[in-house]
């Protein structure tokens, strides 16, 4: 799956919203790499609903 490229100005807020099929550790990024140290590089938990 593919998420069309959106414009991110810096006061912008973007809400991204995607269904895992799988719960476990991921990482958003940006694939452009000055971006890492702006925050593009982020650890994101992914929780199974169905456990307590």
């Amino acid at each position: 799956m593919r998420c069309p490229a959106q414009i991110a100005l810096p006061s912008y807020i973007t809400r991204v919203k995607v269904r895992f099929g799988i719960a476990g550790r991921y990482v958003w990024h940006c694939h452009i790499m000055d971006h890492e140290d702006n925050g593009m590089m982020r650890p994101l938990q992914v929780l199974d609903q169905r456990s307590p």
